[in-house]
């Protein structure tokens, strides 16, 4: 029996559905809407989120507790990615120092008077391949 098991699964190992999860809000957070399976969004929509509650504190834990979530690695730049960052060229740098920009700058202002539900699904039908149910799950817009 499965009473009391708030974990979802979804037929993968615990570190798999971890990257999962933080690879979906990266792209929930930076495309501020994504197509998944209804699951899966269910899911996300937790993540998300908390996220945004994160984004609201605004402090430098919990910046972060956020860089931790996503699973962000800043690694050092190359030479030549140090050298275009300084002269104001960052299109070299990964799109995950991005996201947590994007989070902390606009998604924690625009929702700052509003005190949870900051995203919502939106059910699509059936994929064509293997007829899973899909949805959109999108940040709202203020």
């Amino acid at each position: 029996m499965r009473h009391r098991k708030r974990t979802l699964k979804l037929n993968r190992t615990s570190s798999h559905n971890r990257c999962l999860f933080a690879n979906m809000l990266k792209s929930l957070i930076e495309n501020e809407k994504i197509v998944t399976t209804i699951p899966k969004a269910k899911w996300l929509k937790r993540f998300a989120d908390k996220m945004v509650t994160l984004a609201k504190q605004n402090s430098l834990a919990s910046r972060r507790r956020a860089i931790a979530a996503l699973m962000i690695r800043f690694n050092a730049l190359s030479t030549k990615e140090a050298r275009a960052a300084k002269a104001g060229d960052f299109s070299a740098y990964n799109t995950d120092r991005k996201v947590v920009g994007k989070l902390f700058d606009e998604l924690g202002p625009r929702f700052a008077n509003r005190n949870g539900g900051y995203t919502r699904i939106i059910r699509l039908g059936t994929r064509v391949g293997d007829n899973a149910s899909q949805c959109i799950v999108e940040y709202l817009s203020a």
